[in-house]
């Protein structure tokens, strides 16, 4: 019997803020500990081990530190590509890892004619077979699937595992229906285990010819949404599966590094300073140790948004000892002040709302400059802060650069 971790979205480098910057090294490192306690063969990362295709170096050298004990007990890191791994010029520090040998990535293919032909990779210890396709930024794998030499995966024999960082359409959760997704029909069939990544939802289904389809969800994630979600109790964490010639057990492993508390407030019908006041007494709770997520909600009656002194408030919380305070405003509004109407309680949902309602009134010979999603991975790409040795003069060749590449104005215009 052997067995291999399967995690991904671990998203190192995400935060700015010391407190989720700890929490989620933290995180990290407690899952690679209890690998190499669980004495796994291998381990598969499903996409997105770091938050940028290139992080700072301080967060690649900690994540070092951790790996080299994993390989110094046997274990082998195996990755593909997730949507954050992927850089305009082509080369990321995943890239650089597999080179150096820390890791491997088991992505790779050939455009044969019309047909996308994988390789598998054999992990020389269990046999297990790897194969997979890595997320591309603006669903530019979804052109891979579609050209996908399916038939010859599947005439493949022994353990295979195939891994992607992609929503499914059967599978997707509500609450992500506008997301791009690929229909299972696009996946070859047969294989013992499909190891997915990019939902930040822990998952385990079936369907007719694919019946093991797992996704473990972040190993730990700040992001609004789902440190909502973790804090009301949702685990965060990663799979491990036991095999011979087929899966015989899936088991999922918790990784819990803190505590926390969710309260939620309905401002609707009241004003402003009432809200206020109304917030200090709710919140007038032991909240030592903890992470405290605040979502308040409604209309207001009376007064603006911000006559509601939302940094007082989270200034007394971390003064009374809470771990990290996430306040979610999203849905608050004032009948006197009205808000642009964007639904959604992420700012890059409502970013991606904005831009599909405002780019038909962009008048562009080039449709395909008029797709949301390349404006978004613009947005991401412009958001890189200057790195600590970089030249003002060369960030902004870089960012210039990386635009042009995003947009894929070399492609449209030939030069």
């Amino acid at each position: 019997m052997h067995k291999f971790a399967h995690m991904a979205d671990i998203h190192l480098g995400a935060h700015r803020e010391p407190t989720l910057q700890k929490l989620e090294a933290d995180a990290f490192s407690k899952a690679m500990d209890k690998c190499v306690e669980l004495e796994v063969d291998f381990i598969l990362v499903c996409g997105d081990f770091f938050h940028i295709g290139i992080p700072d170096l301080s967060v690649v050298n900690e994540a070092l530190l951790k790996i080299r004990q994993v390989q110094k007990a046997g274990i082998p890191i195996y990755v593909i590509y997730g949507s954050h791994d992927y850089t305009p010029n082509g080369t990321s520090i995943i890239d650089i890892l597999d080179t150096a040998g820390v890791m491997t990535n088991v992505a790779h293919w050939r455009v044969i004619g019309s047909k996308v032909k994988l390789d598998s990779f054999e992990d020389k210890k269990t046999g297990a077979k790897l194969a997979g396709i890595s997320a591309r930024k603006i669903g530019l794998e979804r052109k891979y699937y579609e050209m996908l030499d399916k038939e010859s995966l599947e005439k493949e024999d022994g353990f295979k595992v195939f891994a992607f960082h992609s929503a499914i359409t059967e599978f997707k959760p509500e609450y992500l229906s506008e997301m791009e997704s690929l229909p299972i029909s696009y996946f070859p069939k047969g294989f013992d285990y499909y190891a997915g990544g990019h939902i930040h939802q822990r998952g385990e289904f079936k369907f007719p010819n694919y019946e093991k389809i797992v996704f473990p969800g972040p190993l730990f994630t700040g992001y609004g949404k789902d440190l909502e979600a973790t804090v009301k109790g949702e685990q965060r964490g990663f799979y491990v599966v036991s095999f011979d010639n087929k899966v015989r057990q899936i088991e999922f492993q918790a990784i819990k590094n803190f505590e926390g508390i969710y309260q939620e407030y309905n401002a609707t019908g009241k004003n402003a300073l009432e809200v206020d006041k109304e917030l200090r007494r709710l919140l007038d709770i032991n909240v030592n140790g903890k992470a405290v997520v605040l979502k308040v909600r409604g209309e207001l009656a009376g007064g603006k948004t911000s006559d509601i002194n939302f940094p007082e408030i989270r200034s007394r919380l971390l003064g009374m000892g809470a771990l990290y305070v996430h306040l979610n405003r999203y849905g608050l509004s004032s009948k006197e002040f009205p808000k642009f109407a964007a639904r959604g309680e992420e700012v890059s949902a409502i970013e991606g709302r904005i831009l599909s309602e405002r780019i038909g009134q962009v008048s562009i010979s080039q449709q395909t400059l008029k797709d949301p999603s390349v404006a978004m991975e613009v947005l991401r790409v412009l958001r890189q802060e200057q790195k600590s040795n970089e030249l003002k003069k060369d960030y902004q060749n870089r960012m210039v650069r990386s635009a042009i590449e995003t947009l894929r104005l070399k492609e449209v215009f030939g030069q």
